[in-house]
């Protein structure tokens, strides 16, 4: 499917940085762009092998860039071009950026096909807690909410 040239464009660069991430061994192969105005704002591929650091995947990279350019938190009016159907971290990302939409190539089906099996997370995080295999416990609830209650108290908090 195709939704116009414009958009067909923004996808082929996200794909392209797919690829690069792909081929230089950087990771896996999905890029990212972010586009707001009909213009890309950010850009980011796979790193996770490159960086070790198992975050840093071609969404986040390319919410990091836009925020970084922005100097905001927020990318609210901005849409994602991502090579792949975002992985639950990445789509948790996505709306704590507040993108306003999601394209995507290949579907998480597609990628599992290769390896990626993103659907374990999404069938693991629709379960409840108890019953995930990594625990959760709360501790120090009251010191902790003690810590919230400051900031929240604090005249000129960033509202999130």
């Amino acid at each position: 499917m195709s939704l116009s040239a414009e958009a067909d464009g923004f996808m082929r660069r996200a794909l392209e940085l797919g690829r690069h991430a792909a081929d230089s061994g950087e990771g896996g192969p999905f890029g990212a762009v972010i586009v707001r105005d009909g213009a890309i704002v950010g850009e980011g591929w796979n790193r996770v092998i490159a960086s070790s650091d198992p975050t840093a995947h071609g969404e986040v990279m390319a919410i990091r860039d836009a925020c970084a350019q922005a100097g905001l938190f927020s990318l609210e009016g901005c849409d994602i071009y991502t090579s792949g159907e975002p992985c639950p971290m990445c789509l948790g990302a996505i709306y704590w950026a507040r993108l306003r939409h999601v394209y995507f190539g290949f579907s998480i089906a597609d990628a599992e096909r290769v390896g990626f099996d993103d659907r374990r997370f999404y069938t693991e995080l629709a379960l409840p807690a108890a019953q995930r295999k990594i625990g959760q416990t709360q501790i120090l609830g009251e010191e902790a909410c003690d810590v919230l209650d400051a900031y929240l108290n604090q005249p000129d908090h960033p509202a999130y």
